[in-house]
Protein backbone atom coordinates (compact mmCIF):
# COMPACT_ATOMS: atom_id res chain seq x y z
CA UNK A 1 0.00 0.00 0.00
CA UNK A 2 1.12 3.43 -1.00
CA UNK A 3 2.45 6.10 1.41
CA UNK A 4 -0.46 8.70 1.24
CA UNK A 5 1.49 12.27 1.41
CA UNK A 6 -0.91 15.53 1.42
CA UNK A 7 0.79 18.66 -0.07
CA UNK A 8 -0.76 21.55 0.39
CA UNK A 9 0.85 24.28 -1.91
CA UNK A 10 1.89 28.39 -1.27
CA UNK A 11 0.06 31.11 -2.37
CA UNK A 12 0.42 32.96 -5.76
CA UNK A 13 0.59 31.46 -8.97
CA UNK A 14 1.17 27.72 -9.36
CA UNK A 15 1.38 26.95 -13.15
CA UNK A 16 4.34 25.43 -14.46
CA UNK A 17 7.36 26.89 -12.68
CA UNK A 18 5.25 28.68 -10.44
CA UNK A 19 4.71 28.77 -7.15
CA UNK A 20 5.11 24.96 -5.36
CA UNK A 21 4.82 23.46 -9.24
CA UNK A 22 8.83 22.41 -9.13
CA UNK A 23 8.68 21.29 -5.46
CA UNK A 24 5.80 19.09 -5.95
CA UNK A 25 7.38 17.67 -9.26
CA UNK A 26 10.46 17.03 -7.57
CA UNK A 27 9.13 14.91 -4.69
CA UNK A 28 7.22 12.61 -6.94
CA UNK A 29 10.49 11.77 -9.00
CA UNK A 30 12.24 11.44 -5.81
CA UNK A 31 9.63 9.81 -3.55
CA UNK A 32 8.92 7.21 -6.58
CA UNK A 33 5.83 4.44 -6.58
CA UNK A 34 5.63 3.72 -3.27
CA UNK A 35 4.37 6.96 -2.47
CA UNK A 36 0.85 8.85 -3.57
CA UNK A 37 0.96 12.77 -3.43
CA UNK A 38 -2.09 14.42 -3.44
CA UNK A 39 -1.78 18.27 -3.93
CA UNK A 40 -5.14 19.67 -4.73
CA UNK A 41 -4.93 23.24 -6.76
CA UNK A 42 -6.72 25.49 -4.44
CA UNK A 43 -9.05 28.27 -4.95
CA UNK A 44 -7.79 31.62 -5.82
CA UNK A 45 -3.97 31.05 -4.50
CA UNK A 46 -3.27 34.98 -6.33
CA UNK A 47 -5.61 36.27 -3.48
CA UNK A 48 -5.62 33.32 -0.66
CA UNK A 49 -8.76 33.44 1.80
CA UNK A 50 -8.60 31.32 4.49
CA UNK A 51 -12.60 30.52 4.15
CA UNK A 52 -12.12 28.99 1.13
CA UNK A 53 -8.83 27.06 1.50
CA UNK A 54 -10.43 25.78 4.45
CA UNK A 55 -13.64 24.30 2.61
CA UNK A 56 -11.86 22.79 -0.25
CA UNK A 57 -8.93 21.60 2.53
CA UNK A 58 -12.13 20.18 4.04
CA UNK A 59 -13.50 18.48 0.89
CA UNK A 60 -10.23 17.01 -0.31
CA UNK A 61 -9.53 15.65 3.21
CA UNK A 62 -12.62 14.05 3.25
CA UNK A 63 -11.52 11.63 0.22
CA UNK A 64 -8.36 10.47 1.88
CA UNK A 65 -8.68 7.36 3.75
CA UNK A 66 -5.51 6.14 6.14
CA UNK A 67 -2.52 7.34 7.69
CA UNK A 68 -1.29 10.45 6.05
CA UNK A 69 1.72 12.62 6.03
CA UNK A 70 0.94 16.36 5.38
CA UNK A 71 3.50 18.59 3.62
CA UNK A 72 2.57 22.49 3.93
CA UNK A 73 4.38 25.30 1.95
CA UNK A 74 4.34 28.55 2.80
CA UNK A 75 1.15 29.63 3.31
CA UNK A 76 0.07 26.14 2.77
CA UNK A 77 2.21 24.86 6.17
CA UNK A 78 0.37 27.53 7.95
CA UNK A 79 -3.40 26.60 6.59
CA UNK A 80 -2.72 23.47 7.59
CA UNK A 81 -1.51 24.59 11.12
CA UNK A 82 -4.85 26.31 11.60
CA UNK A 83 -7.20 24.04 10.24
CA UNK A 84 -5.72 20.80 12.35
CA UNK A 85 -5.83 23.11 15.40
CA UNK A 86 -9.41 24.06 14.60
CA UNK A 87 -11.33 20.67 12.84
CA UNK A 88 -11.41 17.21 13.61
CA UNK A 89 -9.62 14.95 11.37
CA UNK A 90 -10.40 11.45 11.14
CA UNK A 91 -7.01 10.73 9.58
CA UNK A 92 -4.21 9.26 12.24
CA UNK A 93 -1.26 11.08 11.50
CA UNK A 94 1.88 9.41 10.18
CA UNK A 95 4.23 13.19 10.08
CA UNK A 96 4.20 16.71 9.24
CA UNK A 97 6.85 18.84 7.06
CA UNK A 98 6.66 22.45 6.83
CA UNK A 99 8.43 24.26 4.55
CA UNK A 100 8.88 28.20 4.50
CA UNK A 101 5.72 28.88 6.59
CA UNK A 102 4.65 32.55 7.22
CA UNK A 103 4.19 32.53 11.46
CA UNK A 104 1.02 35.24 10.77
CA UNK A 105 0.51 38.49 13.18
CA UNK A 106 -0.06 42.26 12.76
CA UNK A 107 -3.39 43.96 12.68
CA UNK A 108 -3.73 44.24 9.12
CA UNK A 109 -7.26 42.69 8.21
CA UNK A 110 -6.19 40.59 5.66
CA UNK A 111 -4.24 38.84 8.18
CA UNK A 112 -6.01 38.19 10.60
CA UNK A 113 -7.56 35.02 9.15
CA UNK A 114 -4.56 33.18 8.28
CA UNK A 115 -2.81 34.22 12.95
CA UNK A 116 -2.70 30.86 14.70
CA UNK A 117 -5.12 31.02 17.98
CA UNK A 118 -2.14 31.33 20.45
CA UNK A 119 -2.63 27.76 21.95
CA UNK A 120 -2.96 26.25 18.71
CA UNK A 121 0.33 23.41 19.49
CA UNK A 122 -1.81 22.42 22.60
CA UNK A 123 -4.84 21.84 20.19
CA UNK A 124 -2.84 19.81 17.26
CA UNK A 125 -3.76 16.08 17.05
CA UNK A 126 -0.96 13.66 17.95
CA UNK A 127 2.09 13.87 15.20
CA UNK A 128 4.08 12.08 16.11
CA UNK A 129 6.64 13.44 13.80
CA UNK A 130 7.58 16.86 13.05
CA UNK A 131 9.88 18.67 10.75
CA UNK A 132 10.41 22.34 10.29
CA UNK A 133 12.99 23.51 7.01
CA UNK A 134 13.69 27.11 6.21
CA UNK A 135 16.84 28.48 4.34
CA UNK A 136 18.76 30.99 6.49
CA UNK A 137 18.27 33.47 3.82
CA UNK A 138 14.62 33.19 2.51
CA UNK A 139 13.72 36.29 0.34
CA UNK A 140 10.23 35.63 1.36
CA UNK A 141 10.00 34.17 5.11
CA UNK A 142 12.53 35.55 7.06
CA UNK A 143 13.77 32.42 9.26
CA UNK A 144 12.73 34.10 12.25
CA UNK A 145 9.76 32.73 11.62
CA UNK A 146 10.67 29.48 12.04
CA UNK A 147 12.14 29.72 15.33
CA UNK A 148 9.02 31.42 16.71
CA UNK A 149 7.37 27.70 15.36
CA UNK A 150 10.49 25.71 16.90
CA UNK A 151 9.30 27.79 20.46
CA UNK A 152 5.40 26.70 20.01
CA UNK A 153 6.57 23.18 18.51
CA UNK A 154 9.02 22.32 20.52
CA UNK A 155 9.36 18.50 19.81
CA UNK A 156 9.47 19.42 15.84
CA UNK A 157 12.82 18.48 14.98
CA UNK A 158 14.76 21.76 13.27
CA UNK A 159 16.35 22.30 9.41
CA UNK A 160 17.88 25.07 8.44
CA UNK A 161 19.21 24.95 5.48
CA UNK A 162 21.87 26.87 3.42
CA UNK A 163 21.15 29.60 0.72
CA UNK A 164 18.31 31.60 0.22
CA UNK A 165 15.63 29.62 -1.85
CA UNK A 166 11.30 29.91 -0.93
CA UNK A 167 10.17 27.48 -3.67
CA UNK A 168 12.26 24.78 -3.62
CA UNK A 169 12.12 24.46 -7.40
CA UNK A 170 15.63 22.31 -7.09
CA UNK A 171 14.01 19.92 -4.15
CA UNK A 172 14.47 19.69 -0.56
CA UNK A 173 16.75 16.43 -1.06
CA UNK A 174 16.74 16.31 3.61
CA UNK A 175 13.02 16.53 3.37
CA UNK A 176 12.74 13.30 0.97
CA UNK A 177 15.32 11.60 3.08
CA UNK A 178 13.19 12.33 6.47
CA UNK A 179 10.41 11.10 4.22
CA UNK A 180 11.87 7.80 3.70
CA UNK A 181 12.57 7.34 7.70
CA UNK A 182 8.86 7.77 8.46
CA UNK A 183 7.69 4.10 10.15
CA UNK A 184 4.53 2.66 8.09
Amino acid sequence: MKKKIFFLHSAGPQGPHEGSSDLVAWLKSELGSGYQLIHPAMPRPEAPDYALWKAKLKEELAKVTGEVVFIGHSLGGSILLKYLAQEPLRNPIAGMFLVSVPFWSGDEDWVQPFILPEDFATRLPAIPKLFLYHSKNDPHVPVSHQVLYAQALPRAAVRVLDGEDHEFSHGIPQLVADLKRLKG
